[in-house]
């Protein structure tokens, strides 16, 4: 499903040698897979998403999802392939303040050629199944931290797509909210069979992953849970 071939990025510094964000990382991930990566402020864990996403584009490596080189898309296709291909799960929650749950929810799939009134006929199964439905209704100011990250998932899920990244979910929530939405993104997406790439460093999510990987210095190595502990206290 998705492939990362030494994929590096590197960025300029004021002075020295440049910052190594992303050196050399390799990683496979297979659909309905839920691989979580762990790494402390400033290891590279937001650039690695970036370059998957095609928001930035790699000094070398190749980010290959399905058949095709997802680092090689112009402009134009890499915006295609963010909406109907990729889902987002990033720790802001932004959701349109007045618009309830069920709009907010449907907000990407109303960037499609789907119209307003089948986007909410769609979406709504998903928000059924996230525990949002006697929630669909309320604007997006009457939701919990917890509710209104369950909206982002069901955003970011909104279009089906192959993959899903995660940009530190639970940064806001409280523990058991926490938990509670790493048990959905990893229900939902082995239902899906949608490949999850989730960076945090919150150590709980070692319990939803299939495989876990600590992230320092722009590059993966084994993962140690005193490396969570790490990582929170760096964070």
């Amino acid at each position: 499903m998705l492939e990362l071939r030494e994929l590096v990025k590197h960025f300029p510094a004021v002075s020295g040698p440049p910052v190594r964000a992303v050196d050399g990382v390799s990683l496979s991930v297979s659909g309905g897979e839920f691989v979580a990566l762990y790494g402390p402020s400033g290891s590279g864990k937001t650039t690695l998403l970036m370059l998957i996403a095609a928001l930035l584009r790699p000094d070398a490596g190749s980010i290959v999802l399905g058949d095709r080189d997802v680092s090689k898309l112009s402009d134009r296709e890499a915006a295609h392939f963010r909406l109907h291909e990729l889902g987002f799960v990033r720790q802001a929650l932004n959701l349109i303040p007045g618009a309830n749950a069920l709009d907010n929810a449907a907000l990407k799939l109303m960037g499609t050629d789907v119209g307003s009134r089948e986007a909410r006929r769609r979406i709504a199964p998903l928000i059924e199944r996230l525990g949002l439905a006697e929630r669909s209704t309320h604007r997006a100011e009457q939701l919990s931290m917890g509710e209104r990250q369950r909206v982002m998932i069901a955003r970011a899920l909104s279009t089906e797509p192959k993959l899903l990244l995660a940009d530190e979910p639970t940064g806001s929530l409280d523990t058991g909210r926490g938990r509670q939405v790493l048990s959905l993104i990893a229900e939902t997406c082995r239902e899906r069979e949608v490949a999850v790439v989730l960076v945090t460093h919150d150590p709980q999510a070692a319990a939803f992953a299939d495989r876990v990987y600590a992230l320092r210095d722009g590059q993966l190595t084994d993962y140690e849970p005193s490396q969570a502990r790490a990582s929170i206290d760096a964070s």
